[in-house]
């Protein structure tokens, strides 16, 4: 086993010169004094930082595969809770080579089995680990309905791993978003941004994915994600086409949406998002009918098509018919004349909303007071049964000042 690693060990990445290799330096190497047979902690801890190696380095994907396969084989035979880190890592490692020879399916049940076999020996960082493999793995093949139900038979391991739990929380957020869970989705995502380091050049990848998903949810939600969002130095180039998507869904311009989306069809799709971005086509629609609502009394169906880009006017009455359902826009349609009248605004100070709203406000306030009122604390009957009378104080007090003014009267005559 030994020799098949140091075989797959790669060459020195480090050239030397032709002088260099003329000057024989003597260097004195000094090894620790280990006892023999070596720990298997050591071996692991050798053969993970190989496979480390192997994995950054990308040039022979299946050298990578082979030598993680072959470690976690090895650590399977041994029944130490020592290692439990090292099978944790190995796991990712395999994973990931899995992963980049386009065979990640083919590993779903190695990780199943090893999972269980975490949650059986109480392994917190394994169980950890060996979750949120199996949801990338889900996920990688859009297998939204089977990583639900792993995530509702599952529970993350309390003493978590920060950033265990903060791919945890991608990974959730990702599922609640096509699942149309979208403020769930949206906190989750923003969790999992907070919990991710804080250093610029660290886990840039995983902060940018997250991001780009926030900002769609945020959309989908009907709020517009913070100009802050897109500055940050080391986002800023990478989020510019969200930043297009963001900018035609506030302005309500379908033309300039449909570009964005066609022009970055091929990044939306790599990073997964195309099919959320689809889905703000009537985000986009409703923000235009707003601003049309507001600027036109009456306005035909057929304009409504040119404004809004729409392909035919039974598009436009549909979307408008819509529109009113939902609460979006307050108008009728006049379907023979072909043309949307907006009603006319009421002043909401000749309505019964300033009232419902101050009762609302009062009946905040007497609430809050009676819970204050229930949430006092009152002192123990009991505690005063053995307190001392009123009256009998007095007395003991007058008999104390009695027994002082006595010992004063015999000073003096003494004196």
């Amino acid at each position: 086993m030994q020799a098949s690693y140091i075989a797959a060990v790669p060459p020195a990445d480090v050239e030397m010169t032709d002088a260099e290799k003329g000057v024989a330096k003597e260097v004195e190497i000094k090894f620790p004094q280990l006892s023999k047979p070596y720990a298997p902690e050591l071996e692991a801890y050798a053969v993970l930082i190989l496979v480390v190696k192997l994995s950054d380095k990308r040039d022979d994907k299946q050298k990578a595969m082979d030598v993680v396969s072959a470690m976690v084989l090895w650590l399977k035979t041994l029944n130490r809770r020592t290692l439990d880190l090292f099978s944790a890592r190995a796991y990712f490692y395999l994973s990931l080579a899995y992963e980049r020879c386009g065979r990640l399916s083919e590993i779903r049940p190695e990780l199943l089995a090893a999972y269980r076999s975490a949650c059986l020996r109480h392994d917190q960082m394994g169980q950890a680990t060996l979750l949120n493999l199996l949801l990338r793995n889900y996920l990688a093949y859009n297998l939204y309905d089977q990583a639900l139900k792993l995530v509702s038979k599952t529970s993350f391991p309390e003493s978590r791993p920060n950033m265990q739990y903060a791919r945890y929380l991608f990974y959730i957020g990702q599922i609640k978003a096509v699942q149309l869970e979208y403020s769930d989705s949206h906190s989750k995502l923003m969790q999992a941004i907070r919990k991710a380091p804080q250093t610029p050049e660290v886990a840039l990848g995983f902060k940018l994915a997250a991001s780009k998903l926030a900002i769609v949810v945020e959309l989908l939600m009907g709020g517009v994600p913070e100009r802050s969002f897109f500055t940050q130095k080391e986002l800023k180039e990478h989020l510019r086409p969200y930043y297009a998507a963001t900018q035609a869904v506030r302005s309500g311009d379908l033309h300039a949406f449909k570009e964005c989306t066609k022009t970055y069809e091929a990044l939306f799709k790599k990073d997964k998002t195309l099919t959320l971005i689809n889905r703000l086509r009537y985000n986009v629609i409703k923000t235009g009918l707003r601003s049309i609502s507001l600027a036109y009394s009456r306005i035909s169906l057929q304009d409504i098509c040119t404004k809004l880009g729409l392909e035919s006017t039974e598009d436009a009455a549909g979307v408008v018919a819509k529109a009113v359902v939902d609460g979006v826009i307050d108008a009728t349609i006049d379907y023979d004349k072909q043309f949307v009248k907006s009603n006319q605004k009421i002043d909401l100070y000749h309505s019964c909303e300033p009232q419902k709203a101050l009762h609302k406000r009062i009946a905040f306030c007497l609430q809050m007071h009676n819970d204050a009122v229930k949430a006092m604390a009152y002192p123990d009957e009991n505690d005063n049964k053995d307190a001392e009378d009123p009256e009998e104080k007095r007395e003991r007090e007058k008999r104390e000042l009695a027994s002082i003014e006595e010992d004063g009267g015999d000073d003096d005559m003494i004196i």
